[in-house]
């Protein structure tokens, strides 16, 4: 008998949307089932943290159907813009929609995968995922989640005892498959598909389908319906956008098949969170002409909000789609201030001040190049953190004209919830940093001799960071708001 707890609510809704958005497939039939991660903590939110050892292989491994849910794996049709150029050849490759849940608040939850074996969308590949790329995903997951960004959940991931050749590691290696969970896959390049081929039709289901779970607050019928639509999937974006500007992180991918409408950060590739502040520093090597570089990131997401305007363009009034896309560059504004206000654990006065702050800031992280997670690490808590930041290891920083100008800054702002101060994180002289230096650092002794523990350590540590910073993001019902 599965053991499920009453918080597991099963919510198959997307196939009933017609085969024309997704494909009935087959998982692939893996050698070797070796549980390498479980998000306890997830597993218990939507009730399936009392699963036996037995039954997390059933579900996570062979993909058998979750009680009562979606009868079998659906692979997701899109297109995309691929570095800005259209590729109509492309969908879930190496994917597919396995369940989909309610959360604590009744809304939609998706658990996908990643390296589940091929679809009639791998073209050439194998349809699977390095244990590597598996590992990679959980740290990117895992320290998104501590720094307040509204990102999928690493759910599951086992190894899958293959060996795989890849370009750009050393081969063979070993194999995985993953499991995430998330509020929506319905990404923008589903949206182009069914403009690609001409189905307003299709175009205004999936629509319907994403306002009825995700926006229920839209209303409006007829044209104007895309355009408030568009308008709610700007502000989701702009706020995901300026979650990441405030982390640090660059994507490395953002091509309208990695964004979804719901505004979550998912399907991490060649990610990286930068060593200190840099706006060109790019996470991917092919990217030579550094088009999603840190500082391009908020150009590049209203950028596939335009492809998104132009797929909707088929159902919706086209001055209103323009006039919900000039929306973007205000609200992205307004949130790239909340969310360094929030990183720094201050709230905002709410005029011009609050984006000035950010400026004397980033000015400040150039000239000194202070370790990016540092700044906010020694800062946290305002002028409660005064003392701690400059008796710290890098009090020598802390010093000229730029850091007067953000320290000034700083200062007039209060502490939002201070008791955060007193957790043991901050007891801390460095934090937790998730640097690409530190990523190979923890894969090495897993691949020369399946050594975990300093990769469990690092977990652990960017728990407790988790619980210092306290962000919010965390909580399952979580929609990214400010």
């Amino acid at each position: 008998m599965v053991m499920l707890t009453s918080a597991y609510s099963s919510h198959p809704v997307f196939a009933a949307l017609g085969d024309e958005y997704s494909d009935r497939v087959e998982p692939a039939d893996f050698p070797m089932a070796n549980l390498r991660y479980w998000n306890g903590d997830w597993a218990h939110a939507v009730g399936l943290g009392a699963l036996s050892d037995a039954d997390k292989a059933r579900f996570f491994h062979r993909f058998e159907a979750l009680p009562d849910n979606q009868d079998g794996p659906r692979a997701l049709r899109y297109h995309g813009h691929q570095f800005r150029v259209y590729n109509p050849q492309i969908g879930d490759g190496r994917g597919f929609l396995y369940a989909q849940l309610k959360d604590e608040v009744g809304r939609l939850l998706d658990l996908g995968t990643k390296g589940s074996g091929q679809t009639p969308y791998s073209r050439q590949g194998d349809g699977r995922l390095t244990l590597k790329g598996a590992v990679r995903e959980i740290l990117a997951t895992e320290m998104l989640e501590a720094l307040g960004v509204y990102t999928s959940k690493t759910f599951a991931v086992f190894e899958t005892g293959e060996a795989l050749h890849r370009g750009d590691e050393p081969s063979p290696t070993r194999s995985a498959v993953l499991t995430r969970l998330q509020h929506s896959h319905v990404r923008f390049g589903m949206f182009q598909r069914h403009a690609y081929f001409d189905r307003p039709d299709l175009i205004e289901g999936l629509m319907n389908y994403a306002i009825a779970h995700f926006y229920p607050e839209i209303t409006v019928e007829g044209p104007a319906r895309a355009c408030a639509f568009l308008e709610r999937v700007c502000a989701a974006s702009a706020r995901l956008a300026a979650q990441w500007m405030a982390a640090g992180f660059v994507h490395g991918v953002l091509n309208t098949d990695n964004l979804v409408v719901t505004g979550e950060s998912f399907d991490y590739g060649p990610w990286r969170f930068l060593p200190h502040f840099e706006p060109g520093f790019t996470a991917a090597y092919f990217d030579e002409s550094g088009l999603y570089a840190y500082a391009r990131q908020p150009e590049a997401v209203f950028w596939a909000l335009q492809q998104l305007a132009g797929a909707l363009s088929l159902i919706g009034a086209r001055e209103g789609l323009i006039g919900a896309l000039q929306t973007y560059p205000e609200m992205y504004k307004r949130e790239v201030a909340q969310a360094f206000h929030t990183r720094l654990g201050v709230n905002p006065l709410g005029d011009a001040s609050d984006s000035a702050l950010v400026s004397h800031m980033l000015d400040f992280m150039r000239e000194s190049q202070i370790p990016f997670e540092a700044m906010f690490f020694d800062w946290f808590g305002g002028a409660l953190s005064q003392a701690r930041a400059m008796a710290g290891p890098r009090a020598g920083l802390y010093q000229g004209e730029a850091f007067e100008a953000f320290h000034e800054a700083l200062l007039a702002r209060d502490s939002e919830r201070p008791a955060r101060l007193d957790h043991s994180y901050f007891q801390r002289e460095n934090p937790v940093a998730m640097t690409i230096d530190v990523v190979e650092g923890l894969w090495a002794p897993i691949h020369e001799r399946d050594d975990w523990s300093a990769y469990e350590g690092v977990l652990h540590a960017i728990a407790q960071a988790r619980a210092g910073y306290d962000l919010g993001s965390g909580r399952v019902g979580f929609r990214g708001e400010g």
